[in-house]
């Protein structure tokens, strides 16, 4: 029997499942030089794979680097080592670059690693995700509890203060308004967090999300954000969501509204609108075990002051909030109805540069895989 022909097309495939890989993935030969770089790998470190064949890794990264280490090690050893949250973070490679590093001897190449670089960033931010839920199902519960356990009480209280206004002397009726006012108040408040105990599915059609952002800019415009510029940056591209369009107003008109507090009244306040496409991004659907992906991706960016530093991992909790008077079930609220669409809610901040980040699934029947769309999104 003859010996099956080898496959001639394998180096082309071979380098076409390299550059599919969402992580950045390099090889450095046994003279410190990055002899291949995969397309993530070029974006990751900001050149391309023929600069980066000619420089040395240690030209690339942080001056005395972890990861010089780790090749050493490997070389030494010729075992693969793992080394989890290192930083890379330069000014040439940019600031919160923490990573997982896998780094593997080449058999065929005595000498050279294969490093695979997971960015810290994404798996953070599904375990924040997750945490996100975990307090909105809290919310869920202790919002029954208030609704059953508070509201007739209150009605009660309001009930006698007004029976009381009507035999009191003027001077005290200040009181038994008071009295109303505050009950009114807390029948409010638990009224918005009963938003939260509502379980039933939510119903779900394709939704051109453009026309989703322009609704709610108009409303921005003609109300809170009258004196704010507000820009588009928008992939005409885009497929359509698969969401609840009154649910999405809703989320989008919560996040412009706290761009606009945030802005403010500064003269050069401004919002601005993105949509893009961002294959690679998957999530486990809560009670399935369906894995969606999440290639589409909507912004809200702001240039206020930004969130405090220890708010930001917070940011999305029920009854947290930085404004004076607020209730801090909003950006709560905005978490509850993105994670119920089987989404991604975030926050990046600093200094004159706020983003809140919604990652949603496409409408059913497209994915990943198919040609649409050709284009990638804006930044």
């Amino acid at each position: 029997m003859t010996e099956k022909a080898a496959n001639p097309n394998a180096p082309d495939l071979a380098l076409a499942v390299l550059n599919a890989i969402q992580n950045p993935v390099i090889m450095v030969d046994g003279a410190g030089l990055m002899s291949f770089a995969n397309w993530e790998a070029e974006s990751f470190f900001g050149a391309s794979a023929g600069y980066l064949a000619r420089h040395n890794i240690a030209s690339v990264i942080p001056f005395g680097s972890p990861l010089l280490t780790l090749i050493d090690q490997v070389r030494e050893r010729r075992a693969p080592v793992s080394e989890y949250r290192v930083d890379l973070s330069s000014p040439r490679l940019g600031a919160d670059k923490l990573v997982d590093l896998y780094v593997a001897p080449v058999t065929t190449d005595p000498g050279s690693v294969v490093v695979v670089i997971q960015e810290r960033s994404m798996a953070d931010k599904i375990d924040r995700q997750l945490t996100h839920r975990a307090a909105a199902r809290s919310v869920t519960g202790l919002a029954s509890m208030l609704a059953h356990e508070i509201k007739n009480p209150l009605s009660g209280i309001r009930g006698a203060a007004q029976l009381l206004e009507t035999s009191v002397i003027d001077e005290d009726r200040a009181l038994t308004r008071l009295i109303c006012d505050e009950t009114d108040r807390i029948v409010s408040l638990v009224d918005r967090m009963e938003v939260f105990s509502d379980e039933r599915p939510v119903d779900r059609v394709p939704i051109n999300i453009h026309s989703v952002l322009d609704h709610v800019k108009a409303v921005a415009k003609a109300g809170f954000a009258r004196h704010i510029k507000i820009t588009e940056l928008y992939d005409p591209s885009l497929p359509p969501v698969y969401a609840n369009r009154d649910q999405l107003v809703q989320v989008f008109l919560n996040l412009i509204k706290n761009a606009a507090e945030a802005v403010g009244d500064r003269d050069d306040g401004e919002i601005q609108l993105t949509t893009a496409y961002r294959p690679g991004i998957r999530l486990s659907v809560a009670g399935t075990r369906e894995k969606i992906s999440l290639p589409l991706e909507f912004c809200v960016h702001d240039n206020g002051p930004g969130v405090p530093a220890d708010l930001l991992p917070h940011l999305f909790d029920p009854f947290i909030t930085t404004k004076t008077n607020g209730s801090g079930l909003g950006l709560a609220l905005v978490a509850k109805i993105i994670g119920g669409h089987g989404g991604i809610v975030e926050c990046d901040s600093q200094a004159n540069r706020t983003t809140f980040r919604v990652l949603m699934p496409a409408s059913r029947g497209i994915s990943e895989d198919d040609d649409f769309p050709k284009t990638k999104g804006h930044d």
